[in-house]
């Protein structure tokens, strides 16, 4: 098991100082990833009058302040982002990184605001095309090799996009989805990690145990980890006595997930400020024993 930290792109963590701060106590204490949420105004009544930093800064911050942990977005929508300009944020960043990057994308949301905000398309129908679509051209671009391409919804004329990323044949990449909606972890099982939201357990919650269980399942049905190693993510908040947490974790890792994302919950203000969540960190990841 792994462990990460999870924070937002807004309220004290929409600044690159605070960021880099954070990643580097992450580092100090122990634990292998950190993880950025990437919205442009997430829920616009919710988060008036925050500020957002752009995900890819923030991130750029956080690996010139570290030089092992693990980072990347949790999530990404691709459907908002110009596939080859997300190329090159996640090519720079590999490579700056020196190949730590995890690339998590999803369909994105809330949709009505992050998209539908900006005159762009709200069917979710849609936004899955075009992010499965998205997926194949960006690790098509990664690889450093031409791509030609016509789609329904991109479009690529003999380009190559240079430097290819630093891991071959490309950073991992996770996605995103609710369970026990079928068709997002299908498309999760095809690459290389999942990172499932419950209906069951918000934000900040740890799944129940079974729900975990037939998860894997079902992405052992579907062909996850067939060749090469997959990663299953949850999260939650840990306890801090060392029993209760192995007690909380230990069987989420038998049930088969490989990290432990430390999330604050979504209701009240910690998640957002910087002092709660490096408490936290400060008191290092949980340990199985």
């Amino acid at each position: 098991m792994r462990y990460s930290i999870n924070i937002p792109n807004f309220g004290d963590f929409a600044d690159a100082h605070t960021v880099a701060r954070v990643a580097a106590a992450a580092e100090e204490a122990g634990w292998d990833g950190l993880f950025v949420w990437d919205h442009v105004v997430h829920s616009k009544e919710r988060r008036k009058g925050q500020a957002f930093g752009d995900p890819w800064m923030l991130l750029t911050a956080a690996a010139l302040a570290t030089s092992r942990i693990k980072l990347g977005p949790l999530v990404t929508p691709i459907a908002r982002r110009r596939p080859e300009q997300l190329a090159r944020q996640v090519a720079t960043l590999d490579g700056m990184s020196g190949g730590r990057v995890i690339f998590g994308a999803g369909l994105g949301g809330p949709i009505d605001d992050e998209f539908g905000s900006f005159g762009d398309e709200t069917d979710p129908k849609v936004l899955a095309a075009r992010l499965d679509e998205g997926l194949d051209v960006l690790a098509r671009y990664w690889s450093g090799e031409t791509v030609n391409h016509q789609g329904e919804h991109y479009r690529v004329d003999d380009v190559t996009l240079l430097p290819a990323t630093v891991q071959t044949p490309r950073p991992p990449v996770w996605l995103a989805g609710y369970w026990p909606r079928k068709a997002p972890m299908r498309r999760a099982a095809r690459w290389d990690g999942a990172v499932p939201l419950f209906r069951s357990a918000n934000h900040g919650e740890a799944p129940p145990v079974e729900e975990v269980r037939e998860l894997m399942a079902f992405l052992r049905d579907n062909g996850a980890g067939t060749t090469t190693p997959y990663d299953v993510i949850v999260g939650g908040i840990s306890p801090a006595d060392p029993a209760q947490s192995r007690a909380l974790i230990e069987p989420l890792a038998e049930a088969g997930a490989t990290w432990w994302d430390e999330r604050q919950l979504l209701g009240g203000t910690d998640f957002y400020r910087l002092d709660p969540v490096l408490r936290r960190i400060e008191q290092g990841p949980p340990s199985l024993g």
